[in-house]
């Protein structure tokens, strides 16, 4: 499948370009969390797309001058992650055989606060990801569009495995599976809008920022470590196994067994951490007693706030617009926002 990706006999013509491109985060429901060489998942995940929340990046190529990449962040420049994306480059030459033949200038800036529980490797990639097919576009005369997208996907995942989830809209899938026509490893493709029931389209994610630090194990590292832990495979299995309710979840618009799926969906993903080894935690305690609030929330109002968390500390409130969230809102603001580190929260909707 990686050959459709590979140029055939293409003719580049190459000039110095400037592209910029914006790309949102996303936020996965079943998770990814464990991965085989060459960031192909070890289960199939599914994310519903941000809408706010976006990395914007400016590239500057200067044709035929050395190869070398100079980064920016804010306005910042970043040499460790320019040395990041030249290791990144020269990985996928193979599918953009121009690439090493200039120089970079990337100029990148995002929406949402550093460090904030929003996935911005996952923005960060796919807008890094959407620029380069860009250039190809130019340098070989026209692609055509799905395809050029589908490519952005496939390349976005070879810097961030969750970044091919962020070229396409609304709820989408990545990793192969029998519930999902056309599903893949290689890149991401969009859940079929037709099959997914209204309830589940008007969506809110505010993100509590319980702690706004860098976290204590990276994510490349936890994903490792999902190699040699004992409930590794198991997990896999329930990922996959979990895909077929939530596929009739989201024709069905069950609400209750939508927020009992995602709610367990985050809470395996920490408990593979604490079952590591060694071992690792990154929620905090403001993370727990905002998940033991939203539980008593719901038990005394029957209102759907729920959550689901990324690998860190920080909570991803979920809820619908239905005509009950101004109630949930209030909860929001008058009984969590004091469990944050600054009373930090990011207010995003899903992007369809």
């Amino acid at each position: 499948m990686t050959q459709n990706f590979i140029p055939q006999n293409s003719e580049y013509k190459i000039s110095s370009v400037e592209v910029t491109a914006s790309c949102p985060s996303n936020i996965a429901l079943i998770k990814y969390w464990g991965k085989y060489e060459g960031q192909i998942p070890a289960n199939p995940s599914i994310s519903y797309t941000l809408n706010h929340c976006h990395t914007i990046t400016k590239i500057e190529f200067f044709a035929d001058e050395p190869f070398s990449v100079q980064t920016f962040l804010a306005g910042k420049e970043e040499v460790k992650f320019a040395e990041k994306i030249e290791k990144y480059f020269k990985n996928i030459e193979l599918y953009l055989p121009w690439i090493l033949k200039g120089k970079y200038i990337i100029k990148t800036e995002n929406t949402f606060p550093h460090s904030s529980g929003i996935a911005s490797s996952a923005s960060g990639f796919g807008a890094i990801a959407k620029c380069l097919m860009d250039f190809d576009d130019i340098f070989s005369n026209g692609i055509e569009k799905e395809f050029k997208t589908k490519k952005a996907s496939f390349l976005a995942r070879l810097g961030s495995g969750s970044a091919c989830r962020s070229l396409y809209d609304g709820l989408v899938v990545w990793g192969e599976t029998d519930e999902v026509m056309g599903s893949s490893d290689l890149f991401a493709v969009q859940y079929p809008n037709e099959k997914i029931h209204p309830v589940f389209k008007n969506f809110n994610d505010w993100v509590l920022l319980i702690h706004e630090g860098q976290k204590t194990v990276s994510s490349t590292v936890g994903h490792g470590l999902m190699d040699a832990n004992p409930y590794a495979e198991r997990r896999f299995q329930e990922a996959r196994e979990n895909f077929v309710p939530m596929k009739e979840i989201l024709k069905t618009g069950d609400l209750q067994k939508f927020i009992q799926l995602v709610e367990h969906e985050a809470l395996t993903l920490h408990a593979m951490m604490m079952m590591s080894e060694p071992a690792f935690i990154l929620m905090k305690t403001g993370t727990m007693e905002v998940i033991n609030k939203i539980w008593n929330f719901r038990k005394e109002t029957n209102l759907p706030l729920f959550f689901t968390l990324d690998a860190g500390a920080n909570v991803h409130l979920l809820f619908p617009n239905n005509g009950q969230e101004n109630e949930i809102k209030s909860y929001i603001e008058s009984e969590l926002l004091q469990h944050t580190q600054n009373g930090g929260v990011v207010k995003d909707v899903m992007r369809f």
